[in-house]
């Protein structure tokens, strides 16, 4: 079965709480049929999604999933079969809280669904790119192999991102995809050339419960000295740091803004740790660039949040970052002020457009979109 004009394709963007599920008509530039989240990563959660989409499910002729690691084999969109399945099995441990929820939806479809194609897209394709000095790791070569190095994620998210807007316009950008899990990329001609998050999507920027960069001597004295095995620092590092570790309750940047406006001196800090780290990488992006032409604000926090955007471009003068806050307040797709030399952009991400679009040319042209 092959994917053409008019068909449909269902999007299945498993997260590591979550399930997001949309039917896309993929003629022209896709339209969206319908789409359902729900809490948690497994079948349960899969199930309790598609059943939300109803009768849009019954349409689609194939399936495409939003997979985060394809580790160091895959780097474009590829249709699943069983050696697929067992290279992503195999990189498990690449991003442990991600690509397990991707591979159990992507076992249920086959299952229940087995006359239709899927494709699986990479969040790390977008990042192939990354010129040697962004990927390689400062350790031996015998020691890194392959495998380790730095990746990259939210691809899809930045795809989606220099496709709506063009790379001409964006120029020398920064993409900050800020969420649960949070990137900074710099972006030139449209292609990745540096970005925070490495090896796992553990790494880089402060997160809701995961740690970003952390003095590796820190997890050593946490082995050496408080007894801590791999499963207790991978639990430490993946789900109880971040804002969750900084306030000792909630990731949730939502709640954590709530709780700092009311006297919470911890919630405080956890926001202006978050606020700090992001302006410094995005000052050693503008240096990495020689300068910004835009800033694009997107994912749950960056195109929710005019408060956590307001707050970040307030340290960014030396950067010529200035935004109008009217337009901040009412949440407009440019921010900043008329005129001004560096042009702030929102934009609400749609990761499942691009699934579906790479999708259908895969299964159609043999091979994805450039």
């Amino acid at each position: 079965m092959t994917v053409g004009p008019g068909d449909v394709v269902l999007c299945v963007n498993a997260g590591s709480s979550s399930m997001k599920c949309a039917v896309y008509r993929v003629d022209g530039p896709g339209v969206r049929l319908g789409d359902a989240r729900a809490d948690g990563s497994g079948p349960e959660a899969l199930d309790e999604a598609l059943g939300r989409l109803g009768s849009a499910v019954d349409e689609a002729t194939a399936v495409g999933h939003r997979v985060v690691h394809g580790g160091p084999d895959h780097v474009r969109p590829t249709v699943v079969d069983d050696r697929l399945v067992a290279d992503l099995t195999a990189v498990v441990p690449l991003a442990p809280l991600h690509v397990p929820p991707a591979l159990a939806a992507i076992d249920v479809l086959r299952r229940r669904c087995p006359d239709r194609p899927q494709v699986a897209c990479f969040d790390t394709a977008f990042h192939q790119t990354l010129p040697e000095v962004a990927w390689r790791l400062p350790l031996p070569a015998s020691v890194t192999g392959r495998e380790l190095r730095r990746y990259g994620f939210h691809g899809l998210s930045c795809e989606y991102v220099v496709g709506a807007i063009g790379a001409a316009r964006l120029g020398r950008s920064v993409v900050a995809h800020l969420g649960s899990g949070v990137s900074l990329t710099a972006v030139r001609d449209g292609r990745s050339v540096d970005t925070t998050m490495g090896l796992t999507p553990a790494g880089g920027v402060v997160m809701a419960t995961r740690s970003g960069d952390v003095d590796p001597g820190v997890l050593l004295y946490l082995a050496r000295h408080r007894g801590f095995d791999v499963d207790r620092l991978e639990q430490l590092v993946d789900r109880e740091a971040g804002l969750r570790g900084l306030t000792g309750t909630s990731g949730d940047m939502r709640e954590v803004l709530a709780r700092g406006d009311d006297g919470d001196p911890e919630a405080a800090l956890a926001v202006d740790v978050f606020v700090t780290r992001v302006q410094m990488q995005l000052g050693a992006y503008a240096v990495l660039l020689d300068g910004l032409d835009s800033l694009v604000f997107t994912g749950g926090i960056g195109a929710a949040s005019a408060t956590i955007r307001s707050r970040i471009c307030a340290g960014l003068a030396q950067l010529r970052v200035t935004l109008d806050e009217e337009r901040n307040a009412a949440h407009a797709p440019v921010v900043s002020r008329a005129g001004a030399p560096v042009t702030v952009h929102v934009v609400t991400t749609d990761e499942e457009l691009v699934i579906a679009r790479h999708t259908r040319a895969v299964l159609t042209a043999g091979g994805a979109p450039t």
